[in-house]
């Protein structure tokens, strides 16, 4: 590393509240501002109070659906798809019998509220060591709302939801996302639950409830109803920013009192009866415990061995993912390949040396395959896919973002065009099969892709998923099922790097259950930077011999000289030394807020690299930009102009209008981008600013994530003294509550 001046030169963001320990700062694991949108979904300090981002991508003076409006429309389609299998599967198992405390008390309400009877509100005792656990999870399934159409809400119904928010003193610019949220009789909710205002994004409780106090007058009282089950929507909610798919009772229980709910367990029982939440008894991986029973018989005391449960609470729309994404993972992992190709084929490709033949041969006798590495572990995959392809097999590969996409399509055609087999590597056979690569939300959508077959599924028989730690729940559960009977799916990430912006912790809790095979590739990320983050990866923060100013480390004092050094890293010192233009530089920092987050950077580096009035919503044309079509996915890009339509700019992909009554919600500028917007991209250069007052936010995922964005040349402005090595020594990534291990242990067969 160096620290020469020739090439140097030279707040934590707002978080959520804590819940309990658990949604401890939701935005900081996932970050989702979308009161500013563009993908704010990192790791760190981003302000949950302004909510999750904005979505919706139009295209100019076309009639057809956008991206995003094909991506809603395609999530709605398949939501109502796997809640009609799941109505059809077989009622409820009798289970149960022999709970007590806390688990017996929800089954009871579940139970009561299937029979029609109102559920008896008995507090919740603290959680007991070992009660019995059911054979099935007991659900409450209420009917899923109907997804509101893309596109802005009728003008009238907006207008009404102004006056109603202006009659409770609410903010008149939140009537279009109200409106987009509860349909077309938003006002008439309004009115009869104020508090329904919490499922607007960025909206918290002691908003909610002044504007309950507004309209509802002496009929406003903490202990209502309707607010404490308003309040355990939003606190679910808030633990889903933060990765949970559910949370546990107690924890839920805290919450609710922390935010003035005075009879916690009887606002979870009413939110159980109104079918809002829904309640989970799932078996421990711990051994069965003795307990002394009386058996009514004989009246003889007996002992009983019990499995112990947690009870979870969680939201319907993360439940029904969550199983749906088990049920299709176990259908992949159970059914055997397609017979297409020869043994012989296959055989021969597996004959490829190292990893790259041990992944083609896992592929070959497997449904469901997982890869490990880092960025030159992607020779892999590409390899594998062009083998397939010689074989007339129908192959994509799928990236999180499409800077990921144009990577990997740029590795697959530099391999084709040279027919490289140095690496032992098989060549494809068949001119004119080379595979090809789309983005996850493309995929889906149908924007991008194969298209679908006449059953629905998607069209072709092997799938490589790069960025699988970016899978959350929901889209992993939309991927499964959309797999055709037969297809082969391998996927492909760097477990080191932060996880998904949604929900979930899909890729972690396949590699921990074992229940597929899993192939980890020896292929070492090149050079200084290469070496730096293998080593942050194994917890440990090496010096690097980087001869060529590779890496370099820029102390800094205060958050001010963070800045002043950082806009002169990307403005002259980098471009000058490096070689590495400031268009092709990256700014990575923990948080948005702050005197040194991305807001703070970005007025700097526009200062400099673009001034400018910012006559278009606050942007220029030639601003750098950061444009998210939907929550927890980030596009980078530039501003064109604006006009009638909204504000044009070309991404990665192609051009976007965005409607100016979006901009707000999902355009931010992109010189600088947290590390959750920086995923699944790489750059020639990276700057990472780490500011004395982010010591907190930092954990050795999000160093590994900013610091591997870096190609060519990596420089950190570093403020935090020793808390980088200990952020890389010490702090794990923070712990996620999901149900997907306890669903797959009894579909899929025992470790392989």
């Amino acid at each position: 590393m160096s620290t020469d001046p020739e090439t140097t030169e030279t707040s934590p963001a707002e978080g959520t509240e804590a819940i309990q320990g658990t949604v401890a700062d939701a935005a900081e694991d996932t970050g989702t501002d979308a009161g500013e949108g563009a993908g704010d979904a990192d790791a760190e300090g981003t302000e949950s109070a302004e909510g999750t981002e904005g979505t919706g991508e139009t295209a100019a003076a076309a009639p057809e659906l956008s991206e995003a409006a094909a991506e809603l429309l395609a999530q709605r389609l398949e939501r109502e798809r796997i809640e009609r299998r799941k109505a059809e599967k077989a009622g409820p198992i009798v289970a149960g019998t022999k709970l007590s405390g806390t688990a017996a008390e929800l089954l009871a309400a579940v139970r009561a509220v299937e029979s029609g009877e109102k559920p008896v509100l008995t507090p919740f005792a603290e959680p007991e060591p070992a009660p019995r656990p059911s054979a099935a999870p007991e659900a409450v399934r209420r009917p899923q709302p109907v997804a509101v159409a893309p596109g802005a809400p009728a003008t009238e119904t907006v207008e009404s939801v102004r006056r109603v928010l202006a009659e409770g003193g609410a903010p008149e610019t939140l009537a279009a996302q109200v409106a987009e949220v509860l349909g077309e009789i938003a006002d008439e909710q309004l009115r009869e639950d104020p508090w329904q205002l919490l499922r607007v994004p960025g909206v918290r409780p002691e908003q909610a409830d002044g504007f309950a106090r507004a309209l509802l007058g002496a009929e406003c009282a903490p202990d209502d109803e309707r607010r404490g089950r308003a309040v355990i929507g939003w606190l679910l909610e808030q633990a889903a920013l933060a990765g949970h798919t559910a949370l546990e009772a107690a924890t839920l229980t805290a919450a609710l009192a922390k935010q003035g709910v005075p009879d916690p367990d009887a606002a979870t029982q009413s939110a159980i009866a109104e079918g809002e939440v829904l309640v989970f008894q799932d078996a421990l991986d711990e051994p069965a415990v003795p307990v002394q029973r009386t058996d009514d018989a004989d009246d003889e005391d007996s002992v009983a061995e019990e499995r112990p449960v947690r009870v979870l609470i969680g939201l319907e729309r993360y439940a029904l993912a969550e199983e749906s994404l088990a049920d299709g993972l176990a259908r992949i992992i159970n059914s055997m390949p397609k017979e297409d190709g020869s043994a012989a084929e296959w055989e021969l490709a597996g004959a490829a040396k190292g990893s790259t033949g041990e992944l083609i041969r896992a592929v070959a006798g497997h449904g469901l395959v997982l890869h490990t590495g880092g960025e030159a572990s992607l020779e892999e995959p590409a390899a594998l896919l062009r083998a397939a392809a010689g074989f007339g097999l129908r192959v994509w590969a799928a990236a999180h973002s499409p800077v990921g996409r144009e990577r990997f399509t740029s590795l697959l055609t530099r391999s084709t065009e040279s027919g490289n087999t140095s690496s032992g590597e098989p060549e494809n056979t068949e001119p004119g099969d080379a595979p090809r690569a789309a983005t996850v939300a493309g995929l889906l959508s149908g924007a991008e892709g194969p298209g679908r077959d006449a059953d629905g599924a998607l069209d072709l028989d092997l799938l490589v998923v790069l960025d699988a730690p970016q899978l959350d729940v929901e889209t992993g559960a939309l991927l499964t099922e959309s797999l055709p009977d037969g297809a082969r799916l391998v996927l492909a990430g760097d477990p080191a790097v932060l996880w998904s912006a949604g929900p979930g912790r899909v890729f972690a809790d396949l590699l921990a259950a074992r229940a597929c095979p899993h192939i980890v590739s020896r292929r070492p990320d090149p050079g200084p930077v290469g070496e730096l983050v293998s080593g942050i990866g194994i917890g440990e923060l090496n010096q690097v011999e980087a001869p060529g100013k590779e890496v370099v480390i820029v102390p800094v004092r205060d958050a001010g000289e963070a800045v002043h050094r950082t806009v002169q890293l990307v403005a002259d010192s980098v471009p000058r030394v490096i070689g590495v233009p400031a268009e092709q530089t990256v700014v990575i920092t923990p948080g948005h807020g702050g005197a040194a987050g991305t807001r703070a950077l970005n007025v700097a580096l526009k200062e400099r690299l673009n001034p400018g009035p910012g006559r278009f919503g606050g942007f220029d044309p030639g601003d750098r930009i950061a444009y998210s079509p939907a929550p927890g996915r980030t596009v980078p890009g530039q501003v064109v102009n604006a006009d009638a339509e909204g504000l044009r700019l070309t991404c990665a992909g192609g051009p976007v209008v965005v409607p100016k009554e979006r901009v707000e919600q999902s355009v931010r500028h992109g010189w600088a981008l947290t590390a959750h917007q920086a995923v699944g991209a790489r750059w020639p250069a990276v700057v990472v600013v780490l500011p004395g007052d982010a010591a907190q936010a930092l954990s050795r995922p999000w160093v590994y994530t900013a610091f591997s964005r870096a190609d060519r040349h990596l420089s950190v402005v570093h403020g935090v003294d020793q808390a980088l090595p200990r952020a890389v020594a010490e702090v794990p990534a923070k712990p996620r509550t999901t149900r997907l291990p306890v669903l797959l242990r009894p579909q899929v067969p025992a470790e392989v």
